[in-house]
């Protein structure tokens, strides 16, 4: 009787292991023996030594049905094997710790695991665990982060929240509350394990190497820095066009030189987040330093992060003498120096439209 049947590269043992390179290459070296010792007393041990195999990766190798794929797993720095080892168990990374431990001791990582935040995109064995403990192969790969112009700081974290692994949003608010309008709308790459705090530095250097360029004709400016920042986020939520930028910044200095409320509705959007059609009467008395209604001035800081486009139109405005306008429904907006001459633009783009 013939034990095993040469023609045949697949038999149910093989069937079992699948995909699985551990159980697979288990599987083809007992066939190779068993090919070499087909005797009967040969075949039992190595159906034992078979069944052995497969059941210690079903039962301790093989990764649990809740391995947190796509989620960090920390190890942290100082800790023993054994309790790296309940750490990994408790977040669902290996199924025994006391199997952990013996194969960390018998590989010799034990005294050399890397410390840190470990990405996984897909389950895998106690073994790969192991090995990527080791080597300190943290799995971790950049996320492309874009910050939109006008962003403020809220929405910033936001956007961070629904993108990054590990973020706190509520301390990232808390750090960057401060630098509102200077955390620069661009595009970055963050490690998904970044603190709260490197991102509001990365952003905010960013802004200032940004600005350099410009530093030199600002420093012309009877404004401020702050002021400059606070009036570019204006008008940068005002207009898109580059042109119509430079022009709404001729139309806030002439206010601001009159000493006229800047009365713009995107003020709204930051105290309220209420555009220009859903602003009611009452809204318009709402009392807040950053209500330009109300207040006559520039707000007390930046109602988002302007862009390059913004700052440098504030700083080159085209000089007019309009006091008032509007945007059309095609998004053409139509300047007056009148209020009499506003309100016919008014009934002629708006109200008859």
């Amino acid at each position: 009787m013939e034990l095993y049947d040469n023609n045949k590269e697949t038999d149910i043992f093989t069937d079992i292991a699948g995909g699985n390179n551990f159980l697979r290459r288990l599987i083809l070296r007992i066939q190779r023996l068993w090919q070499v010792h087909a005797n009967r007393r040969t075949a039992i041990i190595i159906f034992i030594l078979l069944i052995s195999g497969i059941s210690s990766y079903l039962l301790v190798l093989r990764p649990p049905s809740d391995f947190p794929t796509n989620n960090l797993v920390t190890i942290e720095e100082g800790k023993s094997l054994v309790e790296i080892s309940v750490s990994l168990k408790n977040q669902g990374v290996i199924r025994n710790t006391m199997f952990m431990n013996a194969l960390a001791k018998l590989y010799n990582i034990d005294r050399n695991i890397h410390s840190g935040d470990y990405l996984f995109k897909e389950p895998v064995s106690m073994l790969e665990v192991i090995k990527r403990l080791g080597s300190g192969a943290f799995g971790l790969e950049p996320v492309t982060v874009r910050v939109r112009e006008g962003s403020t700081v809220v929405k910033i974290a936001d956007m961070l929240d629904a993108k990054m692994l590990k973020f706190d949003r509520e301390k990232f608010i808390a750090v960057a509350s401060k630098h509102e309008g200077y955390l620069f709308p661009d595009t970055y790459y963050f490690l998904p394990n970044i603190s709260e705090s490197k991102i509001v530095g990365a952003m905010t250097d960013n802004f200032h190497k940004q600005y350099a360029g410009i530093a030199q004709h600002a420093a012309q400016s009877a404004y401020s820095l702050h002021e400059i920042v606070t009036l570019a986020s204006i008008v940068e939520l005002e207009a898109s066009k580059y042109e119509d930028r430079r022009k709404i910044a001729g139309v806030m200095y002439n206010r601001l030189a009159v000493n006229m409320p800047l009365q713009v509705d995107v003020s709204f959007v930051y105290i309220m987040n209420k555009g220009t059609f859903d602003i009611t009467l009452e809204d318009l008395k709402h009392e807040s330093p950053y209500n330009t209604y109300v207040h006559k001035g520039l707000p007390p800081g930046p109602i988002g992060s302007p862009s390059l486009a913004s700052l440098t139109a504030v700083l080159d405005p085209i000089d007019n003498d309009w006091i008032f306008y509007l945007a059309d429904s095609s998004g053409v907006t139509h300047y007056s120096v009148t209020y009499k001459e506003h309100l016919r633009k008014k009934r002629q783009y708006i109200d008859n439209r």
